[in-house]
């Protein structure tokens, strides 16, 4: 089952997914690897400032929150392929024209 979260990850597969994490959107972007009581600021500011359902509707994606929110385990490499990985799923799912910014 795939669980597309707001900036295109799906955490159904993700290795963090299960006990250690339910999630993104079911926690509201409060994740574990967050300071307690604060949300990603990638969600922060798709949901709660935006008010968007997801980075998939706004006209800046990849955006510098995107560009400077990265799992540290990415080489530069990784990094760029799962950027476009999550826009797939964003453009997939909400049927997103957006193209990557450069």
């Amino acid at each position: 089952m795939s669980m597309i979260s707001v900036c295109g990850t799906d955490c159904s597969t993700c290795y963090c997914y299960g006990e250690l994490c339910k999630g993104c959107n079911e926690l509201q972007g409060k994740v574990f690897h967050i300071p307690e009581g604060k949300a990603c600021r990638i969600y922060e500011c798709t949901v709660n400032t935006k008010k968007y359902s997801s980075c998939g509707k706004c006209d800046k994606l990849p955006c510098d929150i995107w560009r400077s929110t990265r799992d540290p385990k990415f080489s530069d490499e990784e990094f760029e392929e799962n950027i476009m990985e999550r826009m797939s799923n964003l453009q997939s799912k909400y049927k997103s024209n957006r193209k990557p910014q450069s």
